[in-house]
């Protein structure tokens, strides 16, 4: 089964770039610079921030159905991000190098499996998991700090 994994939309986070303190904390958000330890994972280009690089910390609503699983955590999104990355069938670099979380959904958004993926076989746990006709789509999270990293969904334009 083919997936695909895309970025957010940058213009939904476009105008908090432009707050100043108050009316960007009552976003939840905040300006930060991504420091030289890395961990700064854009949401949108679904790579890492480069040291130095400004970044927005916001809260954001990534798993919104009429249902308790509905969730919102802190994510990162890069000034720089413009376009939303794309990728078909491999992984983007936020899903590299660290445990992830994976959760199935049913199409009308309640969870119905889920994964735990360690170092690099998130691949394979997607692709195991897309196996499940009733996973409409997957969310991927951090497992240690519990972020969201990006959704999958099944692809069939191959």
């Amino acid at each position: 089964m083919a997936y695909r994994i895309r970025g957010l939309d940058p213009a939904q986070f476009a105008d908090r770039f432009a707050m100043g303190g108050d009316a960007l904390a009552a976003t939840l958000s905040q300006r930060l610079t991504a420091r030289p330890e890395g961990y700064y994972a854009c949401r949108v280009s679904l790579q890492e921030a480069a040291p130095g690089e400004e970044v927005l910390l916001t809260n954001f609503t990534h798993h919104d159905p009429a249902n308790p699983y509905r969730s919102a955590f802190a994510i990162y999104v890069r000034r720089d991000a413009d376009e939303p990355a794309e990728f078909v069938d491999s992984l983007p670099p936020v899903l590299r190098r660290r445990p992830i979380a994976l959760r199935g959904y049913t199409a009308d958004g309640c969870l119905h499996r889920a994964s735990l993926a360690l170092a690099d076989d998130v691949d394979a746990a997607i692709r195991a998991l897309l196996e499940d006709r009733d996973i409409a789509y997957i969310d991927a999270h951090n497992a240690a700090h519990g972020c969201f990293a990006a959704r999958v969904e099944r692809y069939r334009g191959l």
